[in-house]
């Protein structure tokens, strides 16, 4: 069986184990075995440190032990991705394995910065750079995020689905996911 790690914030949501269940769900549908964070149990600690480092071990065990990623990408806490996915992300690139990714945002990283970061307070450098109020540039490559993870996935032959959902599902509405799984399988289990 083809194993994929399926990578995202779900894990800080309220109904975390639901949602991940749907997923793990939709994968099995799709031929897939999922890995998913939080299914492993974790070791006993003495502090949350170590608590802290035990969950990025056994994180990292499953992600070494599986064949693809499929991470999602929708921006959290931010305008960007989850920290900790795109490590995820980083880390199966690195181990040469196929990635595969989805937000729930049709709104590029430009578009984000530019409204959701600096709201609106931008100008042009001398250099030609849109840049905001503190004088950094605003990356502009018509991408959904930062330039390392589209080219990351589009490089290694990945897809990165992007489609809008309304606010109140940005974290629970699985069509992008769907979608990716399904180009998935058509790769990798045929």
């Amino acid at each position: 069986m083809v194993k994929v790690y399926l990578a995202g914030p779900e894990v800080f949501l309220s109904n975390a184990r639901m949602i991940l269940a749907r997923k793990a769900e939709l994968a099995r549908a799709a031929g897939f075995t999922p890995l998913v964070p939080g299914d492993l149990a974790i070791p006993e600690t003495n502090s949350k440190r170590e608590r802290g480092v035990a969950i990025s071990g056994v994180n990292e065990g499953m992600m070494r032990h599986a064949d693809l990623i499929i991470a999602n990408l929708t921006p959290f806490r931010g305008i960007s991705a989850d920290v900790g996915t795109v490590f995820e992300l980083g880390f199966m690139c690195g181990l040469g394995r196929p990635v595969y990714a989805y937000t729930n945002s049709a709104r590029g990283y430009f578009e984000r910065a530019l409204h959701d970061y600096y709201g609106g307070r931008v100008a042009k450098r001398p250099d030609g750079a849109t840049a905001g109020p503190d004088g950094l540039s605003i990356e502009d490559f018509d991408m959904a995020d930062n330039l390392m993870l589209d080219g990351g996935i589009e490089t290694r032959g990945g897809t990165f689905v992007r489609r809008p959902v309304p606010e109140a599902e940005r974290f629970t509405n699985l069509q992008a996911f769907e979608e990716c799984l399904a180009i998935a399988a058509r790769r990798h289990l045929a």
